[in-house]
């Protein structure tokens, strides 16, 4: 028996490899296609959800896990560990967390953690409770530097075009359109829990992730938390994976860069090219 587990949302967008390395459970969120659910990353991709709208089919919409869908986990979860540690979901974005905490009632030894964030966001809030877990310490402790973390977090992408956020209400027909027309290609980050614009881009894709990278470097120089950056994308090509993974190596500033593609949740609002960088910055 596992003396903590850790376990998170599938909004994690952790990698089965990067889950399987630090032992991290990643529980399916719900994705809603055509009036059928199913389960994120196990009966549903991100590349079905392309095809299908690009079929001209309607944008996926996505639901919070079930108290009764986290109670179940859980349970099975805590046959397993000492103390269950489980992240969702921002509260500000889902009512993921509301549930899970009324799940955790029912079940002794599990705390959930609302990270604020979502994708890898979570994912390294995940990653980093799982080393501190393995180096011995206690969950209370742990829950206590997570509260810290997690104010910490870096977290932003660049959208390529925003048709999946005007198809599902996120955006007028007209700004979409004025922002195609114009290669416009805005950069969202996470603030305080919730999601803001923070910069519009101009250019190919290729030409605005570069800028986007530099800037957003820049603009935490000498504040990162240099252990690891996770690059996460949404179907980018993977030559504009490979320059932007060279563009970070080249800064000098992480001793890791994780790749990882963003699954169903981030895939369903933000369509295919969509790329974003997640770090830490210290407090």
């Amino acid at each position: 028996m596992k003396r903590i587990g850790i376990s998170a949302d599938s909004s994690c967008d952790l990698s089965a490899e990067i889950a399987e390395q630090y032992g991290i459970t990643v529980i399916p969120q719900a994705i809603i296609m055509e009036g059928r659910t199913y389960r994120d990353g196990i009966e549903l991709k991100p590349a079905d959800i392309f095809r299908h709208v690009s079929a001209g089919g309607e944008i996926c919409s996505t639901t919070a896990i079930n108290t009764a869908e986290y109670c179940g986990a859980f349970t099975e979860l805590r046959k397993e560990c000492g103390a269950l540690i489980h992240f969702t979901i921002g509260s500000a974005l889902s009512s993921c967390y509301q549930n899970a905490v009324l799940a955790a009632e029912e079940v002794p030894g599990v705390t959930v953690v609302d990270s604020m964030n979502l994708t890898t966001g979570i994912g390294y809030l995940a990653v980093a409770a799982a080393k501190m877990a393995e180096a011995g310490m206690e969950p209370e402790a742990i829950a206590t530097k997570l509260e810290n973390l997690k104010t910490c977090m870096d977290v932003s992408f660049v959208i390529d075009k925003l048709d999946y956020l005007r198809k599902g209400g996120r955006c007028s027909a007209v700004t979409a359109f004025g922002a195609n027309l114009l290669n416009i290609r805005p950069s969202i980050s996470v603030r305080d829990g919730e999601l803001a614009v923070d910069r519009k881009y101009r250019g190919s894709f290729r030409q605005c992730v570069r800028k986007y990278i530099g800037e957003r470097l820049d603009a935490v120089q000498g504040r990162c938390v240099p252990d690891v950056i996770f690059l996460t994308h949404a179907a980018c090509p993977e030559a504009v994976v490979v320059e932007a993974r060279e563009l970070i190596r080249s800064r000098g500033i992480f001793s890791e860069i994780l790749v990882t593609e963003a699954g169903c949740t981030v895939s369903s609002h933000c369509g295919p090219n969509t790329l974003g960088i997640i770090f830490a910055v210290k407090s």
